[in-house]
């Protein structure tokens, strides 16, 4: 389309200068004149009558007038005077455009003859028209990689003038970076170009804002402008960089998960893709996640100061462009301890059992504390409870703690003791453990073997069986193993007693080695020893005393008369006259020898005994005429044992008319035994001894039945510690005694001594071991085996 016009116009051009030609030829010449363009109306342009040879005043006549078919009427002729001035404002540029020449041509018509002159007014081209540029800002781009030495066009400017007015010079305003360079070719400026000096850097100046002025060369220059943009083009040249180099962040290990501990942001000068940051960790974290595009930092895990308590962490913010760059941070998140650890106890050195006689400050225990937490919610006391024990906790270097004896320990007074070690940490709030610990008191032979009581009284029935188990010591040690095991033996220094008595040496049973005779030994007193078996060992003894209890294995024994003979004689006498008198004695002590007389029932005659005197008397008066009768006078002996054993004594009396010697024919038998010796003259003394104490029997004998019946004891003949008792004849009855000597065996003294006067017996009353009312004693009553049991 552009071509078709560019030809029409040409052709147009083409036909105008043939038709000029033409006119030419047909009139007589031609008038050149000029004018500069933009002239006023009026302006003088030449004197055409003059000119053309036309007088001026045939110009009407003829009717001269000026004809011009392409250019309207910027011209006029006068035709009062022939001259030829401008009608209206002339532009070359509009008429004529950038040709060099600019011409109007006129045509002058006279008639009369007709004739036609051809007249070219000239358009002088005056400066006018300032230099313009198509646009009032150009937009330029350059990349910030450029080299120096490049070179940028520019657009040209304009300048609707021709000529000099027309010619163009270029200035740029100042700057570092371009420098304004034209060209000239045959003589003509070419587009001006800018010349890159030093390589540009988009970061530091992102664009250019400079000045183009183009100036023309008239003689008054005019001058145009243009707005030059230049916008440095990125290049991927600059990493990612953060606002810090290191990050510092405190986070309680409590915090809960997501939460958002910190948002990195890191910039990148470069624009576009080149500035688009993703955001990582140099490795992954269990406990924390980043957002690619934000860069926020959130927890995804439980954080534990004790496992972890600073993390160190790499983070890498890489831009998007074609050759990614890479920018780095560390980023540093400190845990902040929370006192959620309690304490730990560890039990490092035991030394048990601890011996009683350790001295204070012995070492018991080395207990190790400790606390995963840290500063005061690590810091940890220990206590022990409960208060008033015999150790102490004493700190001994950090973190540990000594138990130590603080006070003087005795086993037998508590073996062993349950303590409870706290430790309790100092945070907020505070957090404690605690753990029992059982300390055990070791045993030392501080104790020596130690009776009930300081001594004992034990009563044994004679005749028992050999080897009869009569008593059990028991001695106590609160010592432990060998230094409470006790043995027992007999304490011989004094007295032999080992044919009488043993004991087991690890039961402490006493027995009697042989059967006891209590007419022949009364008391036994020895020591028994009790020893432990501690290094070294320990002693402890006790006295027993050992009554022979006696029972009524004696029959009574009569003794004759001191005179000779076998018959009585005696006179006739008067009722209850005494002929005479029965002597008996039984080796028995007690009831056992107390006798009572009594004429057997195939006896007849005036003739009764005293039950308990033996005295032989008449019942009625004998009479002379029963002078030379004889009378046989059979008289039982009995004790009150039980069983009863019994004498008999026969006694023969005759009648004599006058006073005779009497002799008596006693002849004896007894019940149950052998031959028993005959016991001495009873002691006119101990009768006295006997009769002054009588009212003092009579006293006990009361005292005794009112205790049988509060106690209502067994009727057996028992034995066991208790004291003996002493007794005398009464109303009730006499005594008789034996004559043989009674032995005291005594581990104190060692002697054996006989005594006809008194006696000591052990009525039949039962005592019983550990009465309230009686105490210190024991029953104990034989089995049919002989054993004696308590």
């Amino acid at each position: 389309m552009v071509i078709w016009q560019q030809s029409f116009l040409v052709r147009k051009q083409l036909l105008q200068l043939v038709l000029l030609h033409t006119a030419w030829e047909m009139g007589s010449g031609q008038l050149h004149y000029s004018v500069p363009e933009e002239s006023q109306h009026g302006t003088f342009v030449g004197r055409i009558a003059q000119d053309l040879g036309l007088e001026v005043s045939e110009l009407v006549p003829r009717l001269f007038r000026i004809e011009s078919e392409e250019h309207g009427d910027y011209f006029e002729v006068n035709v009062q005077n022939g001259i030829l001035f401008v009608n209206s404002r002339i532009d070359r540029e509009e008429l004529c455009g950038k040709s060099p020449l600019c011409s109007i041509h006129l045509e002058v018509i006279v008639d009369k003859p007709l004739r036609i002159f051809h007249v070219e007014v000239e358009i002088k081209d005056i400066n006018d028209n300032a230099p313009i540029f198509s646009v009032n800002q150009l937009n330029l781009f350059i990349s910030e990689s450029t080299t120096s030495g490049s070179r940028l066009s520019l657009e040209s400017a304009s300048d609707a003038d021709v000529g000099q007015n027309a010619q163009i010079a270029y200035r740029v305003s100042l700057n570092d970076y371009f420098v304004l360079n034209t060209q000239n070719k045959n003589g003509k400026i070419m587009s001006p170009e800018l010349v890159l000096k030093r390589t540009l850097d988009r970061e530091d100046i992102p664009s250019y804002h400079l000045l183009l002025t183009a100036t023309d060369g008239g003689e008054l220059e005019l001058t145009g402008t243009v707005q030059l943009l230049i916008t440095v083009l990125d290049v991927n040249d600059n990493s990612p960089v953060f606002n810090q180099s290191v990050y510092e962040v405190s986070l309680s290990e409590m915090s809960a998960n997501g939460i958002l501990v910190i948002k990195l942001e890191a910039t990148d000068p470069d624009e576009g893709i080149n500035k688009d940051i993703i955001y990582a960790f140099n490795t992954p974290l269990p406990s924390f996640g980043i957002d690619e595009n934000t860069g926020e930092v959130r927890l995804k895990g439980k954080l534990d100061f004790e496992d972890v308590n600073l993390y160190e962490i790499q983070v890498l913010a890489t831009d998007k462009g074609h050759a990614p760059m890479q920018g780095n941070c560390k980023l540093l998140i400190e845990v902040l301890d929370v006192n959620d650890n309690t304490p730990e106890m560890s039990l490092k050195s035991l030394s048990v059992p601890v011996p009683e006689d350790s001295p204070l400050g012995t070492v018991v225990a080395l207990i190790s504390i400790s606390d995963r937490d840290s500063g005061a919610n690590g810091q940890v006391s220990c206590s022990m409870s409960p208060p008033g024990l015999p150790f102490k906790l004493m700190s001994t270097f950090k973190n540990y703690y000594s138990l130590v004896v603080a006070a003087a320990l005795d086993r037998e007074w508590q073996a062993e003791y349950k303590l409870v070690v706290t430790a309790q940490d100092h945070g907020a709030p505070s957090l404690s453990t605690s753990s029992s610990l059982v300390v055990p008191i070791g045993d030392v032979n501080d104790n020596a073997p130690a009776f009930v009581q300081p001594s004992y009284t034990i009563f044994v029935k004679e005749n028992n069986p050999p080897g009869a188990h009569i008593f059990t010591v028991s001695a106590s040690d609160p010592d432990v193993a060998e230094n409470g095991q006790v043995s027992y033996w007999l304490d011989e220094k004094l007295w032999p007693l080992s044919s009488y008595i043993s004991v087991h040496s690890e039961s402490g049973k006493l027995y009697a080695l042989q059967p006891l005779d209590y007419e022949e030994m009364k008391l036994l007193e020895f020591q028994v020893r009790a020893k432990d078996a501690g290094l070294p060992s320990l002693c402890g003894n006790v006295t027993v005393q050992v009554f022979v209890v006696d029972e009524n294995d004696n029959v009574p024994a009569v003794s004759a008369p001191v005179e000779d003979g076998h018959t009585l004689l005696v006179v006739p006498v008067a009722a209850g006259h005494m002929v005479g008198k029965i002597h008996a004695l039984d080796a028995d002590s007690g009831y056992n020898a107390w006798l009572r007389y009594e004429l057997h029932e195939a006896t007849t005659g005036p003739w009764r005994v005293g039950l308990h005197s033996g005295e032989v008397s008449t019942v009625r008066a004998l009479e002379e005429m029963e002078g030379g009768i004889s009378h046989s006078l059979l008289v039982l002996v009995k004790d009150h044992g039980k069983p009863v054993l019994s004498a008999t004594a026969t006694l023969s009396i005759s009648l004599v008319a006058s006073a005779q010697a009497i002799k008596t024919d006693t002849r004896i038998s007894r019940t149950g035994g052998g031959p028993q010796p005959l016991a001495d003259n009873v002691n006119v003394y101990l009768i006295i001894a006997i009769c002054s104490v009588s009212s003092l029997f009579l006293l006990v004998i009361i005292v005794y039945m009112a205790l049988r019946c509060q106690n209502q004891a067994k009727e057996a003949m028992a034995y066991g510690p208790g004291t003996a008792t002493l007794v005398c004849a009464s109303e009730v009855g006499s005594w008789s005694y034996s004559n043989r000597h009674s032995h005291i065996l005594a581990g104190v003294s060692g002697e054996a001594s006989g005594k006809n006067d008194l006696m000591v017996f052990s009525p039949n009353i039962p005592v019983f071991a550990e009465n309230r009312e009686m105490r210190n004693t024991k029953e104990i009553i034989s089995d049919s085996s002989g054993e004696v049991s308590l």
